[in-house]
């Protein structure tokens, strides 16, 4: 558990949106970095390829990505995983080509005051669901499935969530349009709070003790940026 959990909570608020965070030439140039970077992880297992926007590459966009999220979401400092090279990071672009399952990004140190997680849109199609049920462990990856439990990756693995939220059945309308590739079963007692429908250029933004999850609408794949913050 979190040492200033009571700091943490006092800084949550409810997702939200922030409609063209980027504009068309921004975009372009956030596409444009994304070929230019080094792969940190080809995992076919998940069909998933993640790339680390380390600190040397493209300085100005840096400072205007930068600038831009301080307007929003006010004083903060990068949160992310260093290269493999050990270079730090502003976060993490993603190209999915299935959806990303059920987990939570509140790191490894609970010395640490977790702040804001962001999602940057960088294709027309896709969603991220995130609900309102939050934990406050390590980051961790929420399953009942065997194969996925005794998987290793960067974060836990584990099936505590269900004595967490309670027993109630997850709502069968929601899982039918945005989360089949999830066993019903895993969702019992998560409620959703926000569907974000992905526009390029358009950034989410939420805490990061919310438990997220991509829907299963996907055209062929999709691209993001992500970052995870702090409070110092």
């Amino acid at each position: 558990m979190h040492k200033f959990l009571e700091k943490i909570k006092k800084l949550e608020t409810r997702p939200r949106v922030i409609n063209n965070f980027l504009n068309t030439e921004e975009v372009r140039l956030f596409k444009k970095l994304y070929e230019e970077l080094p792969v940190e992880i080809n995992n076919k297992r998940q069909k998933i390829i993640k790339k680390k926007w380390a600190i040397e590459f493209n300085k100005e966009l840096q400072i205007r990505y930068t600038q831009k999220l301080k307007e929003i979401i006010g004083d903060y400092e990068m949160d992310n995983p260093e290269t493999k090279s050990g270079s730090k990071s502003l976060g993490l672009f993603q190209e999915s080509y299935m959806p990303v399952t059920l987990h939570v990004d509140t790191g490894f140190d609970f010395e640490k005051i977790i702040y804001k997680q962001t999602l940057l849109a960088l294709s027309e199609v896709g969603e991220t669901v995130i609900f309102k049920n939050r934990f406050y462990g390590c980051s961790t990856t929420f399953s009942i499935d065997p194969i996925e439990l005794a998987a290793k990756g960067y974060n836990k693995r584990s099936s505590e969530h269900l004595n967490l939220y309670g027993k109630h059945d997850f709502d069968p309308e929601i899982y039918k349009n945005y989360l089949s590739h999830e066993d019903i079963n895993n969702l019992k007692g998560l409620e959703v709070d926000l569907i974000f429908k992905w526009k390029a250029g358009d950034m989410l933004i939420f805490d990061r003790s919310h438990l997220h999850c991509s829907s299963n609408n996907i055209d062929k794949k999709k691209i993001g940026f992500t970052s995870s913050t702090k409070k110092k």
